[in-house]
């Protein structure tokens, strides 16, 4: 089952906050390519019809049921270091379709 972790959360909500969005939440999409699916962040209000819905700690995570099933096996988390940060999926990534020869990056 999809996650987030309390540190993707907490990062989220204080961002949201500084934007004047507090109480909205994330969208999590995918543009899927030939062999190698991408996923894109945004900020959204409310869920949109058919999305699934997770939350953690008062941070709701809005996804399309595509999107979600992809990324079923994943943790949204807050990655940062001395040169970097950023959100990132951790997991197993998910695998692309027939003919594409094994798995693909994200």
């Amino acid at each position: 089952m999809f996650s987030i972790s309390s540190k993707a959360a907490e990062k989220a909500k204080m961002i949201l906050k500084q934007e004047g969005k507090e109480g909205w939440g994330l969208r999590i999409f995918s543009a899927e390519g030939y062999c190698s699916p991408s996923f894109g962040l945004d900020i959204d209000e409310n869920p949109q019809e058919g999305d699934e819905v997770v939350e953690k700690d008062g941070l709701r995570v809005f996804m399309d049921k595509q999107t979600f099933d992809l990324l079923s096996e994943l943790e949204l988390d807050y990655y940062e270091d001395e040169e970097q940060e950023g959100f990132i999926l951790k997991g197993p990534m998910p695998s692309c379709g027939p003919g594409c020869g094994g798995s693909c990056g994200v």
